[in-house]
């Protein structure tokens, strides 16, 4: 696309919204915020996801939530009457499958300690890789005396953190414990860094706030797969074959949807119905910029009936 404008444009008529729509092949959807809230899905944007795909326009849903597998992802699309399949789902469950099996060979040997939910077990067993923690530490509680029971384990090859909503103490002590130790190496993947999440009723602690207290206590920074951060675009574009000058990002947060497209060099529409406002992002100086801006994803479903 060239440069991108460092003024938002803003989208209220159904002319804007078409001239928008027309000048994309590919649209990379965030979900939360975006798609929907939770289990409810906002207005217009079933008919909005009907309508770019009957005029051709490719879809990718890109989140940075690593709670439920591409397959169970799928799932929840279904109920909420959206059509996706797992190839139109890129999540940072699955980047981080792909990235420790190609990029990093993880070896066949050794296990990965997850503090997260099923999402991430699913996807590394999907690819061969073996998994414990996760589930199995769930509801634990630790007393001062349990200190001791927690060793060394040289079958751990990485540690990988997501949202995890059953965090306890047992979990943050065995992946500080697994990290620190400098003569097993383990790798320290977070699936993405985002510090809140937004909920039906409100915004909540997200995966970055909730592995603050590992980060702070090994003074060691891990890898983070999700957007914006460049490991996530690597495995995105070596999976998806796509012309940056006719794909845009749709997002609802400017330091993760719209900061992952200003670093691919693409278009970003950003969206009224998450997390930024539009306040935030037309602050002189806020720095991340969306090329667009729209009250919610749902107004394109506008254009078919102009």
């Amino acid at each position: 696309m060239g440069s991108l404008p460092n003024t938002p444009q803003r989208l209220n008529t159904v002319e804007e919204y078409k001239s928008f729509v027309d000048k994309f092949d590919t649209f990379l959807l965030d979900l939360d915020g975006v798609l929907w809230h939770g289990s409810h899905v906002l207005d217009g944007v079933v008919d909005t996801v009907d309508f770019l795909r009957k005029n051709g326009k490719r879809l990718v849903f890109v989140t940075n939530n690593s709670t439920l597998s591409r397959a169970n992802l799928v799932k929840k699309f279904e109920r909420l009457g959206i059509q996706a399949s797992e190839k139109d789902i890129f999540s940072s469950a699955f980047a981080t499958a792909v990235y420790l099996r190609n990029i990093l060979n993880f070896p066949a040997d050794k296990r990965v300690y997850v503090v997260g939910e099923s999402g991430i077990v699913d996807e590394l067993n999907a690819v061969g890789i073996k998994t414990t923690g996760a589930s199995d530490d769930n509801g634990i509680v630790m007393t001062h005396t349990d200190f001791g029971k927690i060793e060394q384990d040289p079958s751990i090859g990485a540690v990988v953190c997501g949202f995890d909503i059953n965090l306890n103490y047992t979990k943050l002590a065995k992946a500080f414990t697994y990290l620190n130790n400098k003569e097993q190496g383990a790798h320290f993947i977070l699936t993405n860094d985002d510090t809140t999440f937004p909920a039906p009723n409100g915004i909540y602690p997200g995966t970055g706030s909730l592995c603050a207290s590992l980060i702070t206590a090994l003074k060691r920074k891990p890898l983070v797969m999700g957007k914006p951060n460049k490991p996530m675009l690597d495995c995105f574009f070596s999976n998806y074959h796509t012309d940056p000058s006719r794909t845009c990002m749709v997002g609802d947060r400017l330091d993760t949807d719209i900061d992952f497209g200003a670093q691919g060099g693409i278009a970003t529409l950003m969206v009224l119905t998450g997390v930024s406002t539009e306040q935030e992002a037309l602050d002189p100086e806020q720095p991340i910029k969306p090329t667009f801006i729209i009250q919610g994803f749902g107004e394109l479903a506008k254009v078919k009936d102009a």
